[in-house]
C-alpha cells in the first residue's frame, strides 16, 4: 500500500475508533454538559475521519468508499493507536485516554498544517479550531479531578498510571512515517514529542498529579495493525450493521 494512503488511514482509524469509544458515553455522562461535550467531540473526530478517509479512497484508487473502509475492514487491517482501544473505563479513564491523545493530536494537527500536501494542510486547518478546543477541554478537567477531591485525585492517577505505557506509540515512527517525514508531508517525531511532554508536565502539575517516566517502556504495534482484543469488541459493534445487511443504506 502507498505510503501516504496508508498514513492517511492511520490518521483516519485514530479519530474513528476515539469517535466510537467516546459515543457510548452518550445519554450516559456524568453530568449533562459532559453528556453533550462528549458527543460532540466523538462528532467532531467522525467529521475528521470522513476528510482523511475520503482523501485515502481517492488516492488508493480501488473503488472503496469513506464507508468501506469504516465498516468492511478486519481488526488487523486497522492502523489505529492502541491507546485509542482501551476500554472507556470510568470517567477518569476516559478522560486521560482522551488528554493524553488530545495533546499529541493538537501539535500533530498544528504541523500538518504546513504540510507539503496541499490537501492535507487544507484538512488540518480545518480541524485545528476543533482539536484546540478539546485539548482545552481536557486539560482542564484533568486539572480539575486531580486537584478535586481525594477519590477524583486517586482515579485519576490510576488513570494516568496505566495509560501511560500506551502514550509513546505515536512517536515511534516506522518507514511510512519516516517517508512522510521525509516528503515533508508530515512533523518529525522528535519535536512533536518534546511539546508533547512540556504540555503534560505542564497539565499534570497543575493537577498535582505525577507524571510516569518519560522514558518508561511503551506499547507498540496498533499502528502495524497488532491490536489488543478490545478492538476486535468495538468493531464489532461498529461494524454490525453493514456487515449483517451489506450495502444497507439510510
Amino acid at each position: 500500500m502507498d505510503d501516504k494512503v496508508n498514513y492517511l488511514l492511520r490518521l483516519g482509524d485514530n479519530a474513528l475508533i476515539l469517535s466510537q469509544q467516546l459515543s457510548q458515553w452518550c445519554g450516559k455522562g456524568p453530568a449533562l454538559e459532559e453528556d453533550m461535550a462528549l458527543t460532540n467531540v466523538a462528532l467532531d473526530l467522525l467529521g475528521q475521519t470522513r476528510m482523511w478517509y475520503g482523501y485515502a479512497a481517492e488516492l488508493e484508487g480501488a473503488g472503496r468508499d469513506e464507508d468501506q473502509l469504516a465498516y468492511l475492514r478486519d481488526a488487523h487491517d486497522f492502523k489505529n493507536c492502541l491507546l485509542l482501544e482501551q476500554p472507556n473505563g470510568n470517567y477518569a479513564d476516559t478522560l486521560v485516554r482522551q488528554f493524553l491523545f488530545d495533546a499529541w493530536h493538537y501539535f500533530l494537527i498544528e504541523g500538518l498544517t504546513r504540510s507539503s500536501d496541499a490537501r492535507i494542510a487544507a484538512i488540518a486547518e480545518k480541524s485545528l479550531k476543533e482539536v484546540t478546543y478539546h485539548l482545552r477541554r481536557s486539560g482542564d478537567l484533568m486539572v480539575r479531578l486531580g486537584d478535586g477531591t481525594d477519590v477524583s485525585h486517586a482515579k485519576t492517577q490510576g488513570a494516568v498510571d496505566a495509560l501511560w505505557m500506551y502514550s509513546g506509540e505515536v512517536f515511534a515512527y516506522d518507514a511510512v512515517d519516516q517517508a512522510m517525514v521525509a516528503a515533508g508531508v508530515a512533523p518529525a517525531a522528535d519535536a512533536l514529542r518534546a511539546q508533547w511532554l512540556a504540555h503534560v508536565a505542564e497539565i499534570l502539575a497543575e493537577a498535582r498529579l505525577t507524571m510516569p517516566p518519560a522514558d518508561a517502556w511503551m506499547q507498540q504495534g496498533g499502528k502495524q495493525g497488532r491490536h489488543t482484543e478490545h478492538l476486535g469488541y468495538i468493531l464489532a459493534e461498529m461494524q454490525f450493521l453493514q456487515r449483517a445487511y451489506p450495502g444497507a443504506q439510510w
